[in-house]
């Protein structure tokens, strides 16, 4: 798939107040069409792009840390008000939790989709416009991308992995159907698993956003030293997790 339909599919797919958040890549690409592409322009609209990357992104970041600590302080209430008490008593406020947790996962793993396209859109972008112009454009501007805030992802791939954590030690009666999950979405269309999640609100854009990457990131001829390493969901701390509501089962923390 051409990259120019993938991100117009992606910025679908993403939540509507994102969708102005992400790389102008076709605005970029008739700039570069046009008879005489004026370098100083383009790289002003690049860097307009990436100041609209940063804010967006960091943002975000923001948010996730207070959400991530107010969503430890309602399951640890949770925890102490269940006691030894039997949780059908709690299923509902239960219910309430994990579904923000899924819902914060989520949001998380779509941010992290969100640095990887746009890194991927200005690295093609870049090379069409070396290729247009005989310039050589791409090397240095990379190097500046490589340490800009939105190219940053650990910190929210590490939050990730925590609320991964919090699910299986929360919900392990979902374990093997979640498993079962994970290795279907791992060999289907990214159109399959979207229609399998078709409703779901943001897990069906978690899928596709999950889709996306694994696509973006996959090893093949075209690898090269501006691309993402290769993503390997079975592997991946960025695991897609079925929404549904649980039986009553304990809840350590």
């Amino acid at each position: 798939m051409k990259f120019g339909k993938r991100i117009k599919e992606q910025i679908q797919e993403s939540l509507p107040e994102w969708r102005d958040k992400f790389l102008r890549y076709k605005e970029l690409k008739n700039l570069i069409s046009s008879p005489a592409p004026a370098e100083s322009i383009f790289v002003g609209l690049l860097n307009a792009e990436i100041e609209k990357f940063n804010a967006f992104f960091v943002e975000q970041e923001e948010d996730f840390i207070i959400h991530h600590k107010e969503l430890q302080y309602r399951i640890q209430r949770l925890v102490e008000k269940c006691g030894d008490n039997d949780d059908v008593m709690f299923r509902e406020e239960i219910g309430e939790i994990r579904k923000d947790i899924v819902n914060f996962h989520g949001e998380m793993v779509l941010l992290v989709n969100y640095s990887n396209i746009n890194y991927t859109g200005l690295t093609k972008i870049l090379k069409k416009y070396d290729k247009r112009t005989g310039g050589a454009l791409r090397s240095p501007f990379i190097q500046k991308v490589l340490r800009q805030p939105f190219f940053k992802t650990d910190l929210v791939s590490r939050l990730v992995r925590e609320w991964e954590t919090t699910m299986d030690a929360m919900f392990p009666a979902l374990t093997r159907e979640v498993e079962g999950y994970e290795r279907s979405a791992a060999v289907s269309s990214a159109a399959a698993v979207s229609s399998a999640a078709a409703g779901e609100g943001i897990f069906r854009n978690t899928v596709a956003a999950l889709m996306t990457m694994r696509e973006m990131r996959r090893g093949s001829s075209t690898y090269g030293a501006y691309s993402l390493p290769p993503l390997n969901l079975s592997d991946s701390d960025l695991v897609l997790r079925p929404r549904h509501v649980p039986s009553p089962i304990p809840i350590p923390y």
